[in-house]
């Protein structure tokens, strides 16, 4: 029996080197898995994840290359594949909550100069979701215990706590230095406004980093028997 095709749903951006990584993160989840792989975007570009479902064959494993469940996972992706014919295909949790992406940020922020005594702002897109923004909070605490230093969220561009305003309350509390981990998987414009927070070190996006690849793998290792049955 073939192997479900893996449909690698990311959320699109007009940066170029964004659409690389996500080429690139596709092309190592294939190696990882030996499935087909295939990538479609929930927003901005073209194809759409359902276009690209309704192009494929047989079973499909969405994995949704997200940190968190916010609106693009739990209402856009949905809904293009249903508008394709393939509500059928099974759609996986996003990322965030595998611990091969809190590595990914610890590995990240050691590699941007972090000090073991610096706070630390966890640095997420912005969403008005709660369910969303709740799953961040969860993340900071998570990292917070792995590097056992204070992490606050903090969002770019917009939402109820900035990057910039989490770094200021981190110095008003007395902390000399404050590093950004970068929860965001691909270089792109929120990432470029991470240099403008104050922060004395800003970690790089996750991807390439190899734990990025191993959970979209397990995802889909999981996911792969229910869409077989």
């Amino acid at each position: 029996m073939e192997p479900a095709t893996l449909l690698l749903a990311v959320h699109g951006t007009r940066d170029p080197r964004g659409v690389d990584e996500a080429r690139r993160l596709a092309r190592r989840v294939a190696e990882l898995t030996g499935a087909p792989v295939r990538l479609g975007f929930a927003d901005v570009l073209a194809p759409d994840v359902g276009r690209v479902a309704a192009a494929i064959a047989g079973p499909v494993v969405v994995v949704p290359a997200f940190l968190a469940a916010g609106y693009h996972v739990r209402v856009d992706i949905p809904a293009q594949l249903e508008r394709a014919g393939r509500g059928d295909a099974v759609l996986t949790p996003a990322l965030g909550a595998d611990d091969r992406l809190l590595d990914a940020a610890v590995r990240r922020l050691r590699e941007a100069g972090r000090r073991r005594a610096d706070a630390v702002v966890l640095a997420a897109a912005g969403s008005s979701d709660p369910d969303a923004r709740a799953e961040i909070a969860d993340a900071a605490r998570r990292l917070a215990r792995r590097l056992g230093a204070p992490v606050e969220e903090g969002y770019v561009p917009t939402a109820a706590a900035a990057v910039a305003e989490a770094v200021r309350r981190l110095r008003a509390r007395g902390h000399r230095r404050v590093a950004l981990a970068s929860w965001l998987l691909a270089p792109g414009l929120f990432h470029q406004r991470l240099a403008e927070a104050g922060a004395d070190a800003v970690a790089e996006p996750l991807c390439p980093d190899a734990g990025v690849a191993a959970a979209v793998a397990a995802r889909y290792r999981r996911a792969a028997v229910l869409a077989a049955a």
